[in-house]
């Protein structure tokens, strides 16, 4: 039953975390002009983080018991995206509030690929 719910909660973090990433928010761009689209996914973006925690971290305690290394990687999971969510998530919006073109790109680059990662990682179960 445990590896049932373990799995389950896995195939969720991944399918929600590739909806986003890849539907809703090119969705919202490609609806709505540049400069208003960056205001809804601004207020989407830490209830998207808290659903990458908190999915990860219950399907870390629930594989754990079964496969510790899986549990340790989804636990992984869930610290990176506590740090960006509350570090790097912040200074992606001070550099766009700054106008400060290269530096939120680079910084935005970092926060994709940290959140396509376990994409990856969840793939190879």
């Amino acid at each position: 039953m445990m590896l049932g719910l373990a799995v389950l909660t896995t195939a969720l973090l991944f399918g929600g975390t590739t909806l986003f990433a890849g539907g809703v928010a090119a969705w919202v761009f490609n609806a709505l002009p540049a400069d208003l689209a960056g205001a809804p996914i601004r207020r989407a973006v830490p209830w998207f983080y808290l659903f990458v925690i908190g999915s990860a971290a219950l399907a870390a305690v629930l594989i754990g018991w079964h496969n510790p290394v899986s549990g340790a990687v989804l636990a992984a999971v869930a610290a990176s995206a506590v740090a960006t969510r509350q570090r790097l998530k912040p200074a992606i919006n001070r550099a766009t509030d700054a106008c400060l073109k290269r530096r939120f790109h680079l910084l935005h680059a970092g926060s994709v690929s940290i959140t396509l990662a376990p994409i990856g990682v969840q793939a190879t179960y």
